[in-house]
């Protein structure tokens, strides 16, 4: 008797747990401002040996959602995919029941987060759960006018002929000078941006800001470097000047130009004299081994606060385009769980990297553990003999969830040759130390990020610092 019930209970929870396989039973939007996307897609696969089915399922009303699909044959997968239509600010949390014919129970999930603001002129446009053409890195947003003013911080004065660099998504927008009057209008659109203005005579001034239509108007304060005198007592108008905006013709070399004149962040790093002599280009066959470089990135809602993500975009783009054929990279991301966004990928296929890169969005928690084992699990799929094999992670602050295992992980691997580094992201002093101590146990370094500088040079000067021929 014990018997047989044991085997009815054991039948029922088979009906229970199913063969349809979801790929998550929760998600945590994190922080939404009015730009960001709110929706998320489900998959569900079969792995029964016959065709199932999704019967139906029940939400709430400020749900919307579209399937691909509602046959699935055996291995074949169907998406839903989930809008949120909160009308109110605040924190929600919804549960959706969905039903298919491998149970008779449904399946329960979750989607969480917190409305940071709404839409102010017509809420109706969150209403339809947007189509699968629809991509996750965004909408192409309608473009506006943007003005951009310079200012002499103490005196308020507009600045002249200050350069003005615009990024969006870690790639240069605009690059161009101010009119007499300290302002550029240009056509911009949506999206949060990184500005970056800089004039002979003052520091730079450096901001991260979200921009639209309400939100049309940057200002840049730079303030004067009292060590430099300037070559004349001319006023901050430059003459003679027109009204118009200068255009930068060779606008990539004109912001490297500028980064390299600025004061970097130093990474704790005894350059060798060999490295030092040669030019901070040179990343030859003659002079470097192959690099395994495995970026464990950081993507948790605290990446949208001030300019961190925008920094870490810029850090990966500049890096990836000095990289060549014979170099490896993988990049793992984590937030609320981690997952591969780019596995073993050449040097030479710059442009998919750097499109991923572009499109990475901030949201959730901070599962940093789980992201450094499956980091080196990567670096070991992509082991190069005789190369450099390292593990970068990439963060504005500790690991939070599950942290406490990630140590033997990273003890584990540094015997086998693959070390740990681990830039900051305007790291808090707290976390520096954490940070520097998880890099000490790895074999690596800590890499300090906290302006445009040091995104330009500090990562690129770390993979040099880690593959140069001694």
């Amino acid at each position: 008797m014990r018997i047989f019930i044991f085997f009815l209970a054991l039948f029922i929870s088979q009906l229970a747990i199913g063969q349809v396989l979801f790929d998550k039973n929760k998600y945590d939007f994190g922080d939404l401002e009015v730009y960001d996307n709110r929706f998320v897609d489900f998959i569900l696969t079969n792995k029964n040996n016959k065709k199932e089915y999704l019967l139906r399922l029940t939400k709430p009303l400020d749900v919307a959602y579209i399937e691909s699909g509602q046959a699935m044959e055996k291995d074949s997968s169907i998406t839903i995919r989930f809008q949120i239509n909160a009308k109110k600010k605040g924190y929600f949390s919804y549960e959706v029941e969905i039903y298919t014919s491998d149970k008779d129970l449904p399946t329960k999930i979750k989607l969480t987060g917190n409305i940071k603001e709404v839409p102010q002129d017509n809420l109706s446009t969150l209403t339809a759960c947007p189509s699968f053409s629809a991509l996750p890195s965004g909408k192409k947003f309608n473009e506006f006018q943007l003005t951009i003013l310079t200012i002499d911080k103490e005196s308020r004065v507009p600045i002249s002929k200050s350069l003005v660099v615009m990024l969006q998504n870690g790639r240069q927008i605009l690059a161009l000078t101010t009119d007499k009057s300290g302002k550029i209008k240009e056509q911009s659109t949506f999206g949060f941006s990184y500005f970056y203005a800089t004039h002979d005579g003052y520091f730079p001034a450096e901001i991260g800001e979200y921009i639209n239509f309400q939100r049309n108007y940057v200002l840049l304060e730079l303030e004067r470097d009292a060590r430099i005198e300037l070559a004349n007592t001319q006023t901050l108008n430059n003459t003679p000047l027109t009204d118009e905006v200068e255009k930068i013709t060779d606008t990539i070399i004109d912001l490297e130009i500028e980064l390299q004149k600025e004061q970097k962040t130093e990474s704790i790093i005894e350059i060798p004299i060999a490295l030092s002599q040669l030019d901070k280009n040179n990343f030859s066959e003659s002079y470097f081994k192959p690099v395994n470089v495995v970026f464990v990135l950081d993507i948790s809602s605290s990446m949208k606060q001030n300019e961190k993500l925008e920094l870490m975009k810029f850090a990966l783009i500049q890096l990836v385009n000095m990289l060549r054929a014979e170099d490896n990279i993988s990049i793992v991301t984590y937030s609320s769980e981690a997952k591969v966004l780019i596995s073993k990928t050449s040097g030479a296929d710059k442009e998919k990297i750097n499109t991923e890169v572009s499109a990475l969005k901030a949201a959730g928690l901070t599962a940093g553990g789980e992201g450094i084992k499956l980091g080196f699990k990567q670096a070991r799929k992509s082991f190069i003999e005789n190369g450099v094999n390292q593990v970068i992670v990439i963060t504005d602050g500790a690991f939070n969830r599950y942290s406490q295992e990630y140590e033997k992980t990273v003890k584990k691997y540094s015997k086998k040759g693959i070390h740990l580094s681990v830039v900051g992201i305007q790291n808090k002093e707290a976390d520096q130390q954490k940070m520097q101590a998880a890099a000490e146990l790895g074999g690596g370094r800590y890499i300090p990020i906290f302006k445009l500088a040091d995104a330009q040079s500090n990562l690129k000067e770390e993979i040099r610092f880690i593959s140069f021929k001694k």
